[in-house]
């Protein structure tokens, strides 16, 4: 590249000076035509030069002797226009073109080299011809005989050196060429700044390797799965691919190419994100939209030492269907795991029950059957269980209520509860009851109470063909520490805190996320909001307990089963959600 603008420079700078040198030397040639007419015309007006001609026309041969001619009038006065002029020639000639004075006496009295046609019929002209003395601007007046008659008797031509011309060319191209060589010297000095400002600027890669960078990075923008932003050091958008368009919901991902980060309309997560962005800095998990996203940044260095950083890459990945899957697994594995325990329960009581009967203790064996079936089919710490007939909830909650169990706190379904079609989206239904569930037993554990206790409450709500279920979830914790509970919502606040030491003061049921938690309520506002329901707090509890009271509403999550579950014992008075109880848009209180 420097080698061509060098070379377009000096092609410029000659091409100039050619055409200027080439305009000037025309310039002179027609000035030295003026002056050799200006010079013609004023030695054919001379009185003396009109007479001697007209007297020389009416003469014999022997006047035309070039000697007789050399000493005569008319070349002592051309002769001395001559060297006045500094004119190369002063030639006057007769009607016959025969020279009557010439700078070189031998050439007096012979006919003139060029062509006196036009002078000796009234015309001036003005040209460049070669004659005897070399080339010349030269011009031609003709001679008229003193009287009134005016009659052409003979010619004036006038030769101005075409070295004469040359030498003031000379004179004036010298600026013209010491300007040439200083707008080159100027060029070339820019080529090279130029020249290391794009190397500069490229980190030092040549053209070809630009291309192949260019077809590379198109290949695997388009190529990867991932979603890939990319970030100047001055925080604009240098490039975003379509999948992160798709996962960040911009339909025309190329428009935000050169807006500011701050003006793009991305998570507000980006700018802190970019501000901890190390080698070693940890994935940030984001719901966005409907999509549960893994959004990590790296700083972005050149390879060469000394060379300032290049700005950050996000990458974007979509954790939704993975979370989807995952909690599709927890729900069959709970399920099979609860269908497993409860077929060998089902076979030991079976047994039981043969053995009383085959002993013929009927007596017995009633009593038998009916603490089975005020059990239910599989024993689980939850109180009250029976009141759940969904296989998913039972597996679910029971497995949840073994959970608390090792902890301390008693998981009890609230009396209230009636469930009368079948679970059909048991993802979100248990990751929304999972996510409550986890943090009432995580404020009960951590809350002052003795008595520490998580407490759950389910309806299901018909309209039409399309069922709702509606879920209260309370505790014995120690309640909310704000006053508005809608934080609590947002990313990056979680309930996993830890009890204080010394004083044995239990920390807030909610706390700022420090520990990579304060992500399942948000998901599970999410969910819910994302189809038509809503996740909310209907009372944010007290210190020393009740603690908090978090109430959800799901739409389409439940359908008429072929068993529709019925209340038994307390299950069937009516009214109230019992210990649990709620409010909110669209509650179950």
């Amino acid at each position: 590249m420097l080698l061509l603008h060098l070379a377009v420079v000096a092609l410029v700078v000659l091409l100039c000076g050619g055409v200027y040198g080439w305009l000037t030397y025309e310039r002179l040639g027609r000035d030295a035509e003026r002056q050799a007419l200006s010079i013609a015309r004023s030695v054919a007006a001379d009185d003396d030069v009109r007479a001697g001609v007209a007297t020389l026309v009416d003469a014999g041969p022997g006047d035309l002797d070039p000697d007789v001619l050399s000493r005569g009038a008319l070349q002592t006065a051309a002769e001395e226009v001559r060297r006045r002029t500094d004119s190369l020639f002063v030639v006057i000639t007769d009607d016959a073109g025969l020279r009557l004075s010439h700078p070189n006496p031998a050439q007096l009295g012979r006919p003139v080299s060029t062509d006196p046609t036009e002078a000796l019929a009234g015309r001036e002209v003005t040209s460049h011809e070669r004659g005897t003395l070399g080339h010349s601007a030269r011009a031609k007046v003709p001679v008229y005989a003193p009287g009134p008659d005016s009659a052409v008797v003979g010619a004036v031509s006038v030769g101005i050196s075409r070295e004469d011309v040359l030498a003031t060319l000379e004179e004036d191209i010298t600026p013209v060429a010491a300007t040439a060589v200083g707008a080159l010297a100027l060029g070339a000095a820019a080529s090279t700044a130029i020249a290391r400002r794009l190397k500069r600027l490229t980190l030092g890669l040549q053209p070809e390797e630009i291309a192949e960078l260019v077809q590379d990075q198109e290949a695997v923008l388009r190529g990867v799965d991932e979603g890939v932003i990319g970030v100047s050091p001055e925080h604009r958008i240098t490039v975003m691919n379509q999948e992160a368009g798709r996962l960040l919901g911009v339909a025309d991902p190329a428009r935000l190419v050169g807006t500011p980060l701050a003006e793009a309309g991305l998570p507000d997560s980006f700018p802190a994100l970019l501000a901890a962005a190390t080698p070693e800095s940890p994935a940030v998990e984001q719901v966005v939209g409907p999509h549960v996203l893994i959004l990590s940044a790296r700083a972005v260095r050149p390879a060469g030492p000394g060379l300032p950083g290049l700005g950050w890459v996000v990458l974007v990945r979509d954790r939704t269907e993975l979370q989807s899957l995952t909690r599709q697994l927890d729900a069959v594995g709970a399920l099979s795991t609860a269908l497993r325990a409860q077929r060998h329960e089902f076979a030991n009581r079976l047994h039981t029950i043969s053995g009383l009967l085959a002993l013929g203790d009927d007596e017995e064996a009633g009593r038998y059957v009916a603490e089975v079936t005020e059990t239910g089919p599989l024993t689980y710490p939850a109180e009250q269980a029976r009141l759940l007939r969904d296989p998913y909830l039972q597996a679910f909650l029971g497995a949840k209520s073994v959970e608390a169990a090792e902890r301390g706190v008693v998981l009890r379904i609230g009396e209230d509860t009636l469930i009368r079609g079948q679970i059909t989206d048991p993802q979100d239904v248990t990751t929304v009851i999972g996510n409550l569930v986890d943090n009432a037993v995580r404020a009960a554990v951590q809350g002052v109470a003795e008595d520490r206790w998580a407490e759950v409450e389910l309806l299901d709500e018909w309209t039409g063909g399309t069922g709702t279920l509606h879920l209260v979830v309370a505790d014995s914790g120690d309640g909310l520490p704000v006053a508005d509970p809608e934080p609590v919502f947002a990313q990056g606040w979680s309930t996993a805190a830890p009890r204080a030491a010394g004083d044995g003061a239990a920390a807030p049921s909610v706390l700022p996320d420090a520990h990579g938690q304060g992500f399942g309520l948000s998901l599970s506002r999410e969910l819910a909001r994302r189809r038509g329901g809503d996740v909310w707090v209907a009372d944010p509890g007290r210190p020393g307990g009740p603690g908090a009271v978090f109430c959800a509403r799901l739409p389409g999550t439940v359908v008429r089963g072929s068993r529709a579950g019925e209340r038994t014992g307390s299950a069937g008075r009516g009214g109230g959600t019992g210990g649990a109880s709620g409010g909110g848009p669209g509650g179950a209180g």
